[in-house]
């Protein structure tokens, strides 16, 4: 009796001993385990260009794995199409299309890994790219990740009060009515001239956040703190650059979405693997050789 009794006790304090172990492993990583501080460099459009080619040439490389893994996305992508027409919410199709921007970043990290072992001359494929879920860091990741689910999230929330404000209350009855009214009345502008420049502050936030974060912490300890500030700093070092890149991504991703959003199938790997190589360009460690073209 005292061992049946006592096994379920042992097995529960156990399993509060690992869960608490657990907690504390995110907690350190969140803090970060390392004083080597991240060393922002200087980076240009020749950098830009740089990371394009490199990314490209880790897409030639890996071309049949990272197509069939990023056509989930495009997948993802008529879902949410989908979706929006059987909840008579057309008005939202662009904000969560638009909305993969603030998402990606996220979503290309099995991508980082791929260039990250291409790198370092590891073997790399298909299957390489969850062996982010085994990274010390990925508890780290996926609180950032969460965060920017959360801006994705208010960024719907914000579309919508715009509609509701200019367009709305009233949904639209077909596409071609809300299309009209779009374009053909006043209040349908009032939502444009009024919904390009918010959306375009959330992706700025987000971009100036994620440029490098999600990259850096894949590749070192430096906690989530570290990681976002770095981002920030790396921004602010580089504003024209990061602008640039962004404007890249915008334009490659709005590209990509014709015809029926299968584009991305390319788009999204060579962006992923040329935001690794972007990173790598622009930031610096003094523990390791200088990187070339730098």
């Amino acid at each position: 009796m005292a061992n049946t009794i006592g096994n379920p006790l042992s097995w529960g304090a156990q399993a509060l001993g690992v869960a608490g172990h657990d907690v504390a492993e995110v907690a350190r990583e969140l803090g970060g385990r390392t004083s080597a501080e991240p060393i922002v460099q200087r980076i240009t459009l020749a950098d830009i260009m740089e990371a394009l080619r490199l990314g490209a040439a880790d897409f030639a490389a890996l071309r049949t794995d990272v197509i069939a893994a990023c056509l989930l996305y495009p997948i993802a992508g008529l879902a949410l199409i989908w979706a929006a027409f059987h909840a008579n919410a057309l008005p939202l199709i662009f904000p969560l299309l638009s909305g993969f921007l603030l998402l990606g970043p996220a979503a290309a990290i099995g991508l980082y890994e791929m260039s990250r072992r291409r790198e370092v001359g590891l073997p790399a494929g298909w299957g390489d790219a969850f062996r982010v879920l085994q990274s010390p860091r990925i508890a780290v990741m996926l609180v950032l990740a969460a965060a920017l689910f959360m801006i994705f999230f208010m960024w719907i929330v914000t579309a919508q009060w715009i509609y509701a404000a200019t367009l709305g209350p009233d949904l639209p009855v077909s596409v071609m009515s809300f299309l009209g009214a779009l374009f053909g009345t006043e209040a349908g502008w009032a939502m444009i001239l009024i919904g390009i420049p918010v959306g375009f502050i959330f992706a700025a936030v987000v971009l100036a956040a994620t440029v490098v974060s999600f990259p850096l912490l894949l590749d070192r300890p430096v906690g989530l703190p570290m990681a976002v500030m770095t981002s920030l700093r790396v921004t602010r070092e580089n504003p024209v650059t990061v602008g640039i890149w962004g404007l890249i991504v915008a334009v490659s991703m709005a590209v990509g979405a014709v015809p029926f959003l299968l584009g991305l199938a390319v788009v999204l790997p060579i962006l992923g693997h040329a935001t690794w190589h972007l990173y790598r360009r622009s930031v610096a460690f003094k523990d390791e050789p200088a990187k070339p073209g730098l």
